[in-house]
């Protein structure tokens, strides 16, 4: 079965749009990276925060109005043009939805909370619903006027990755004719504190597979695709799935998990490792995960296939992350990559010797294979992987 990737919208600290992102991408352009004060431990951050003003929602969606939707809404404003093809080709009831997400509306419960601190009441803007984890596919149903399937994934840093593979099988299963699927997620004080006190967050720009690497940064956006059997310029190739369950918030040291779901979105692609141009890595500049990948790159790919970490430039979207550098592959391989350049892996250039030499792409690399492969490594062992190619 042929799957492709017909249109997307992206949201990100990066940038606003294709266009955009692209250009930010290729620069290295880390503007959208801040620091952050507000730790209850008192230390500091840094954290990706997107700068443009955001809509609210309109009035007969104020119910489900917090800022993760907002993100979800402007990504989705990007492609209502082709969703609105396929609304009218297949019917609204044919259309499915599939997002990522976990912090979904969260902020939005810690404002009221601290309304309810400061005045003794909520907001009469407040509904629950708002926070709720299922919100970001209802919120897009009811935004697209669609009523088929929707369901939203939450399975931490790998969410947004899942959705290819919850849209691979609905489709194939005629299930629906076609698919919106993505991730989103938000900024907000409680993954903030929680992965502060892991002791996971970086004090500054994180400085993914360095030896002075010291955490990670939060960041936030929403990235949302058309998947349909509509031949375009780009195809999903394969999806990889695996859960290991090595331990709650560390990876598997051997990274048995996340190989198996990087083989087996190859396998599904129909790809050799050496057939990969490109690799966006998990990348997270913990220490754990940098090694663990580190040594699965090197397994899988040797150490010459290209590949480099994002989330210095656009800090980790944790449950919007794997589509979100996804999309960037896209990018990438899209014809608007005219001299069809590489990202630079943005560090201070002090490789960890403890690490295998793996590739990391510097300044001004093309690529010259035309399929890309996306990694997601998520809390409690569960993983994906993505390849993405040129039809």
């Amino acid at each position: 079965m042929n799957l492709y990737l017909n249109d997307m919208g992206v949201i990100a600290p990066i940038g606003v749009g294709k266009a955009n992102v692209l250009a930010g991408l290729l620069a290295g352009d880390g503007a959208g990276m801040e620091p952050y004060a507000g730790l209850l431990t008192g230390r500091s951050t840094v954290i990706g925060r997107v700068r443009e003003e955001l809509a609210a929602a309109p009035a007969a969606l104020a119910d489900l109005d917090c800022r993760n939707n907002r993100l979800l809404a402007h990504a989705l404003d990007q492609i209502a043009a082709p969703i609105a093809q396929l609304r009218d080709t297949f019917g609204a009831d044919r259309i499915a939805i599939v997002l990522g997400t976990s912090t979904s509306g969260i902020s939005a419960g810690e404002d009221a909370l601290a309304a309810l601190a400061r005045e003794g009441r909520m907001p009469e803007t407040y509904h629950y619903r708002q926070q709720e984890i299922g919100t970001a596919a209802e919120f897009a149903a009811r935004y697209l006027k669609l009523t088929g399937l929707r369901y939203t994934i939450s399975t931490a840093c790998s969410s947004s990755a899942k959705v290819f593979a919850s849209a691979w099988r609905l489709l194939n299963t005629g299930r629906c004719d076609a698919a919106i699927v993505g991730g989103v997620d938000s900024l907000c004080k409680l993954t903030l504190n929680g992965f502060d006190a892991l002791e996971s967050l970086a004090p500054d720009r994180c400085n993914p597979f360095s030896a002075n690497r010291r955490g990670l940064n939060i960041g936030e956006g929403a990235c949302i695709f058309v998947v349909s059997k509509i031949p375009a310029a780009l195809r999903l190739c394969g999806v990889g799935e695996s859960s290991d369950g090595y331990h709650i918030s560390a990876p598997d040291p051997s990274g048995r998990g996340a190989e198996a779901a990087i083989r087996a979105a190859l396998a599904q692609a129909g790809a050799q490792p050496e057939a990969v141009g490109y690799v966006n890595l998990h990348g997270t500049a913990t220490p754990k995960n940098d090694e663990m990948e580190g040594q699965v790159m090197a397994r899988v790919f040797g150490v010459d296939a290209p590949c480099s970490s994002t989330k210095s430039l656009t800090g980790h979207a944790l449950g919007a992350a794997g589509a979100l550098e996804l999309g960037l592959c896209w990018l990438l391989l899209d014809d608007a990559n005219v001299r069809r350049r590489l990202p630079a892996h943005a560090w201070d250039g002090a490789r960890d010797p403890q690490l295998p030499p793996i590739n990391l792409v510097r300044d001004d690399a093309r690529w010259e294979r035309d399929i890309f492969v996306s990694n997601s490594f998520a809390f409690g062992g569960s993983n994906a992987a993505v390849a993405v190619g040129r039809a």
